[in-house]
């Protein structure tokens, strides 16, 4: 049984949820606008200063939608009013990015520098050449963005160089020894 699913999502001022009969939901805040097609099994009702979601079938795969649809509404009200940020950080000598229009140029220690397109919708900021932070509305395309980055040069286990997210522990190993 889908417990978040029978969760109601708030909807706080300033935020409007349009649910149209196709499934489509369209939440519009301070921060921007999101839309989510539901899935054909999963009905939303608003009322007042709520959504609550319904599922129509109890089979194992209608109540994984019911719980996921919540979730990814939810994800969009919280998006549209407070937005969603992540925080990377570079480590190594030489290891620096910098903002050069719509792309984010990162030196990683290759024989060439990465040109990193920004998507729509994603706001890139650097501070220090080591420290990036990824900022939009949408949580998937925040993180995504930021996977992608780190994908680059992952931090490694030996010396710790690489692009990290803020605050992550990497596992150190020793190297070789002489005998």
């Amino acid at each position: 049984m889908s417990r978040i699913g029978y969760k109601s999502i708030t909807i706080p001022d300033k935020v409007k949820i349009n649910i149209a009969q196709s499934g489509l939901v369209a939440v519009e805040g301070p921060k921007g606008k999101l839309e989510y097609t539901l899935p054909s099994q999963i009905k939303a009702d608003v009322t007042d200063k709520e959504v609550a979601f319904k599922r129509d079938g109890e089979n194992r795969a209608v109540k994984a939608l019911h719980g996921l649809a919540r979730s990814l509404v939810n994800n969009m009200v919280t998006g549209v009013t407070a937005g969603y940020v992540k925080d990377l950080e570079i480590q190594g000598v030489g290891f620096k990015a910098a903002l050069q229009g719509d792309k984010l140029n990162l030196s990683l220690g290759k024989s060439h520098p990465i040109l990193f397109p920004v998507p729509a919708g994603i706001k890139i900021t650097v501070t220090d050449n080591t420290k990036v932070k990824v900022e939009g509305i949408d949580k998937q395309l925040v993180g995504q963005v930021a996977a992608n980055i780190r994908g680059y040069y992952p931090p490694e286990p030996y010396k710790g160089k690489g692009v990290r997210y803020a605050g992550e522990n990497v596992q150190r190993k020793e190297g070789k020894t002489v005998q």
